[in-house]
């Protein structure tokens, strides 16, 4: 009789455990989402270069506007496909600017969620990019650490300002300081030769007149990937896929304003290797996330991304011919400066949602969080 009620209740538990174990399938996918606060308060008491760990792959990924040390991780792999030259330059960079945010006593909590890392991270790779000396060429080490610890300096000074309004710094600090590395080394310096930005309104060497739709489509893919110049399909599928992780809205929003933006650059007759290399998509892919991140979604924010994507493609392009005859990038100058804009907006329809600094999320997070609260203030009224 024992072992008929053993084979009883084994037959009873069986069918429960395909449940259970899709039940912590979907929990530890869920874990992984957004920005994994669980993990940040287990690693408070860790070792320092756990943290430290923790706080670079952070980092990586605040340069799309994430905040998820597993996206951070798929962005450096996503890196090192594309060039491992490159990742190395991005470490350093993203190294050097967190380091001297330490050493300047900035805010703990800020530094281990990448806030002081990812300017120093886009300063190395874009130095890395228009570099003309080639692929390891180790004299570049040196302006990439000066120009990540920087960006640190200049965060640091525009925090405080920016912060009365409620204002990210954003990429403030990386614009400047790349630009100003190039303006001073130009393209026949001895160590530090580089590259000339072109414009993307100039004529092409080659006429082309026939538009290759499955280039134009790639494109809008790569423009997600040229955030982290990254050129190569593989790679860029790869970040997208970092920002899935953190944010499906995200993702979605990331592709649809590179692809707004690249309708833009082909409004204005941008030469197809700018369409197809996703050049033209990247600013307006920044622009639309910008939106998501920091305002509750709904049918109006939904429209002002959509509408900022396209102020920042068309900023972009006009940037980007002003600059290039000196031969000088725009950068995300276009994301930067449009998105600043949009969160100066006082419309009182926009106003209420808007996010605050210190209680910015998720997109899904910032949902739930107003409904809650909607649902909050509609049961205290009835009361």
């Amino acid at each position: 009789m024992a072992s008929i009620g053993n084979m009883w209740i084994l037959e009873k538990n069986t069918p429960q455990q395909p449940g259970g174990l899709k039940q912590r399938v979907v929990s530890a996918l869920l874990y992984c989402t957004g920005e994994m606060q669980q993990l940040h308060t287990h690693m408070q008491d860790k070792f320092f270069p756990l943290q430290l760990a923790e706080c670079c792959l952070r980092g990586i990924s605040r340069v799309i506007l994430l905040n998820n040390p597993l996206s951070g991780a798929l962005i450096l792999a996503a890196l090192l496909l594309e060039s491992p030259w490159q990742a190395l330059l991005g470490m350093l960079g993203l190294l050097a600017s967190t380091c001297t945010a330490i050493i300047l006593g900035q805010d703990c909590e800020e530094i281990s969620t990448g806030l002081h890392g990812f300017n120093g991270m886009l300063v190395a790779l874009l130095m890395g990019v228009f570099s003309s000396a080639g692929d390891w060429y180790w004299w570049l080490l040196l302006p990439v650490c000066l120009g990540g610890a920087a960006t640190t300096f200049l965060s640091s000074s525009l925090a405080p300002v920016l912060g009365h309004w409620d204002l990210p710094v954003s990429v403030f600090p990386f614009n400047t300081v790349i630009v100003l590395y190039l303006a001073c080394t130009g393209t026949s310096n001895p160590y530090f030769p580089n590259y000339p930005a072109q414009p993307p309104g100039a004529p092409a060497s080659t006429n082309l007149t026939q538009l290759h739709v499955p280039q134009l489509l790639q494109g809008v893919v790569l423009g997600v990937g040229q955030i982290f110049a990254c050129g190569t399909l593989g790679p860029s599928l790869l970040i997208l896929g970092s920002v899935f992780l953190f944010s499906p809205i995200l993702a979605v929003y990331a592709l649809l304003g590179s692809g707004i933006s690249t309708m833009a650059g082909l409004s204005m007759s941008v030469q197809h290797t700018f369409l197809y290399s996703g050049l033209s998509g990247f600013n307006g892919a920044l622009g639309c996330m910008a939106v998501g991140v920091f305002y509750i979604f709904s049918w109006r924010t939904h429209l002002l991304s959509i509408a900022n994507a396209l102020l920042s493609a068309y900023t972009d392009i006009a940037l980007s011919n002003l600059l290039g005859v000196v031969g000088l990038p725009a950068s995300s100058w276009a994301a930067t400066l449009t998105g600043t804009l949009v969160l100066l907006l006082t419309g009182k329809n926009l106003k209420e949602y808007r996010i605050p600094l210190e209680k910015v999320t998720s997109p899904e997070q910032n949902l739930r969080s107003h409904k809650q609260w909607s649902a909050a203030n509609t049961n205290a009224t009835d009361i």
